[in-house]
């Protein structure tokens, strides 16, 4: 997933920045509210986590803003406010989730995960795919029973394909899911990652559309 995170907090920031990282997702990481407008102009993200107290004004203004417009971008509210009261203002805001400051990073991931699963159309964390199990929970892949170990760019990657199967994904929309990590996106980087997931995955994982995109093979 490509994640956007709202916090004007720089320790707090860094801290989930790299949790989220660490778990293999991409993550964008702003401080101001202009600034998030912005790079949701410029980009597609898969979710959203916002504090509500920011230099320029409140969250919930924002997420407002956000669903009048139409834009149903999950949302986890992250923010020192922990009164019921506030609570129920953002959930009928429109946010997915609500997480009251200070919060373990592991739970912040398990948060994460289960908002993801529920827009992918999985609720259930363990996926079967052919001979593949995938825990989307833990983020490991067994196939045939054997585990698979996949690099963060590839587990990127291959969860695109997993929460949208069918759909045709386009070469830039697959590099989008990479450009937050720290390496640069190569012109080749996409065939490349899709050739190492076939040989850890097997050949048929992931169809090519040739000149048009990649997709979920069939199971």
């Amino acid at each position: 997933m490509r994640i956007l995170l709202i916090e004007d907090d720089t320790v707090l920031g860094a801290a989930v920045r790299d949790q989220i990282a660490g778990d293999g997702q991409s993550v964008d990481w702003v401080t101001r509210l202009d600034a998030a407008g912005d790079a949701l102009g410029a980009t597609s993200y898969d979710l959203i986590l916002l504090d509500l107290m920011l230099p320029d004004g409140r969250g919930i203004g924002f997420l407002k803003r956000l669903r009048a417009r139409g834009d149903v971008t999950p949302v986890i509210i992250l923010t020192a406010l922990d009164q019921v009261s506030d609570r129920i203002e953002g959930l009928n805001a429109g946010a997915d989730d609500y997480l009251v400051k200070p919060f373990d990073l592991a739970e912040l991931s398990a948060r994460i995960g289960s908002v993801a699963r529920r827009y992918s159309g999985n609720p259930n964390p363990i996926v079967s795919h052919g001979p593949l199990e995938i825990d989307l929970a833990a983020r490991s892949i067994h196939r045939d029973g054997r585990p698979v170990q996949l690099t963060a760019r590839e587990w990127a990657l291959f969860e695109a394909f997993l929460s949208r199967p069918g759909q045709l994904l386009s070469k830039a929309q697959l590099e989008e899911k990479l450009y937050a990590f720290e390496t640069e996106v190569e012109s080749n980087t996409i065939e490349v990652h899709v050739s190492r997931l076939r040989k850890k995955l097997g050949s048929a994982v992931i169809e090519t559309e040739r000149g048009m995109g990649y997709r979920l093979g069939r199971p």
